[in-house]
């Protein structure tokens, strides 16, 4: 699903409208009881971002988006592994999810690593700051991420790593 998408369930109807409504004389108000999306979304331009939510929820069903994202979290914790096995690189978190911060020496180094394996274009790295230091972020988040793509990815890693000395 698109990252800017999600499904917020609340106890408090009410609260809701109350911080998402929007009232203007211009607005037509609901009158069918069926409720006014303009009072449950941040902004009233927004498209339905739901629907792909619950058309992976619909699909998958909750044993398959459990699935799918203890799938995309093997794959983050094995490129983790994988590329701590690189001299030089330091894996700096904890894989709890699927977000990998990786460091290789100083933060120069690290943003030279970074552009290397951003323009190899085998697969999508960025480069952030966290505690103080400049990183590789790596976000497995690509249902269609498998074990091929991991190994791709740590060899890219490896050639970035190898390039810059």
């Amino acid at each position: 699903v698109p990252y800017d998408c999600g499904i917020a369930i609340v106890a408090r109807p009410a609260a809701l409208r109350a911080a998402f409504g929007v009232h203007a004389s211009y607005l037509i108000p609901d009158v069918s009881g069926v409720g006014d999306p303009f009072e449950k979304a941040p902004e009233m331009s927004r498209r339905a971002r739901g629907v792909p939510v619950w058309a992976a929820l619909r699909s998958l069903g909750r044993s398959g988006v459990a699935d799918l994202v203890d799938r995309l979290v093997r794959h983050a914790r094995e490129l983790a592994a994988r590329i701590a096995e690189i001299d030089g690189a330091e894996v700096l978190n904890e894989i709890d999810f699927t977000q990998v911060s990786v460091a290789f020496g100083d933060d120069a180094r690290t943003r030279a690593v970074t552009a290397r394996v951003i323009a190899d274009g085998t697969a999508w790295m960025s480069g952030s700051r966290w505690h103080d230091r400049d990183i590789l972020r790596i976000s497995v988040s690509n249902w269609t991420t498998d074990d091929e793509d991991v190994r791709a990815s740590v060899e890219a890693v490896r050639r970035a790593v190898a390039a810059t000395g």
